[in-house]
């Protein structure tokens, strides 16, 4: 879906409303697993917790809310059954606050978001919440099954593999060796320690409680502080055993002839870590905020998502932010900030090669590898902190990206509001 410039509609004689950022709130990444700080909160509860927050913060009317839309990878037990609904009910939202889940896999927390504005801007809602929720540690990840990694049809017909024997695919065609990518993890560790310990996520987490009201989390956890090229010489490749073992390096190089040999260089280290997380953005018009007190911190100005060949897979972000940028009318040189998920280092090295962009405008204060990918939170929580940033340096737009599974690339453009 791509949203136009407003004035493409006023050029035509149509009428489109602008969609605003309110607010944005999000609760720590938890390590996701069963000694993670979040493992005892159920999904249910990190929804109702970010929403309630929003909430309160805000003053909300929530009777005034249309829809509360959530991205949920893993669509399965806890996760299942709208948790959108679910969470507005138990938050104690007014009954008039509809929900639903969307899962457009890594990027479903940007999606919710992208769906919340374009209700606005079809002028079918005045007020919405789009975000995301993931909690790996309960739900684990690919626990869920589906067609694309397990139905042998879809999989030997479209020679689909495993992420990680993609993301050493990216690394392998495009000349990215191992120093390149745990040279960008250690950086990534840096800037993510800096920004913790300096506050600059602060505005935006809201701490996860117990029953009692006792902090139990109120950081993101999985932060590697002094991560150091030595350490990250010493974890050996994650994938090499599926490439060669499994067979999945064959299947790729049959795609991809001109690659004559992988190399795998991905591992733990320079790859996204497994958290628990749910994040939450408050979106609407002009209008309703002016009548419910609601300052605008940013409009939307344009979404955009693609699909590309889906073996190498992760390769999405850069068309996905070339169709949005043609669309609006803009061109890199018009952004000022950009923050792309750290699903592997590679997919931020290539899309950084392909937008001819600095690692100096792209993820400043970190991302997944140091922090985390809560799969379906991930959309929004990384919209929230770009739009931190901004404010916090006073810049004027961000370009926020992922990739997705199945090869398919989500991105979001936003103004600030001054």
């Amino acid at each position: 879906m791509v949203i136009y410039h407003p004035e493409y509609y006023q050029m035509r004689g149509c009428n489109m409303t602008d969609a605003y950022i309110f607010d944005h709130v999000r609760t720590p990444r938890g390590k996701g697993k069963s000694d993670g700080s979040l493992h005892e909160v159920t999904p249910i509860e990190l929804v109702t917790q970010v929403l309630k927050s929003l909430k309160n913060r805000n003053n909300l009317d929530t009777s005034r809310i249309d829809d509360v839309i959530m991205g949920v990878v893993g669509s399965q037990g806890e996760q299942a059954s709208n948790p959108a609904r679910v969470g507005a009910i138990n938050a104690g939202y007014d009954e008039k606050a509809a929900g639903k889940q969307l899962n457009r896999f890594c990027a479903s927390g940007l999606e919710a978001v992208n769906s919340a504005a374009a209700q606005i801007m079809s002028g079918m809602s005045d007020l919405c919440i789009g975000g995301g929720l993931e909690s790996m540690s309960r739900v684990p990840m690919n626990s869920v099954g589906g067609a694309l990694g397990v139905d042998p049809q879809v999989a030997y017909g479209n020679y689909i593999v495993p992420q990680g024997i993609s993301a050493d695919l990216i690394a392998t065609k495009y000349g990215f060796n191992r120093d390149d990518v745990d040279s960008y993890a250690v950086e990534s560790q840096k800037r993510a320690s800096n920004a913790r310990d300096k506050g600059y996520f602060n505005n935006s987490i809201v701490p996860v409680v117990d029953l009692h009201g006792e902090v139990l989390l109120d950081h993101d956890e999985a932060i590697r502080s002094g991560t150091t090229m030595e350490d990250l010489a010493k974890l050996k490749p994650s994938f090499s055993d599926l490439g060669t073992t499994y067979g999945f390096d064959s299947v790729a190089i049959q795609r991809y002839p001109e690659v004559e040999r992988m190399e795998h260089i991905h591992h733990a280290g320079n790859s996204s870590v497994i958290v628990d997380g749910s994040s939450v953005v408050l979106i609407g018009t002009k209008e309703v905020g002016k009548e419910l007190g609601l300052k605008p911190r940013a409009r939307i100005v344009g979404f955009s998502s693609t699909g590309t060949e889906p073996t190498i897979m992760l390769t999405g972000p850069g068309p996905s932010a070339k169709k949005v940028l043609k669309r609006c009318g803009m061109t890199k040189n018009d952004i000022d900030l950009f923050e792309l998920n750290e699903a592997f280092a590679v997919v931020v090295l290539r899309y950084m090669q392909e937008m001819d962009i600095s690692h100096d405008e792209i993820n400043v204060n970190g991302g997944a590898i140091a922090m985390g990918h809560p799969l379906g939170a991930t959309g929004a929580m990384v919209l929230g902190t770009m739009l931190d940033e901004m404010e916090r340096q006073d810049l004027n737009t961000g370009l926020v990206n992922l990739c997705i599974g199945g090869g398919m690339g989500t991105s979001t453009i936003i103004e600030r509001c001054n």
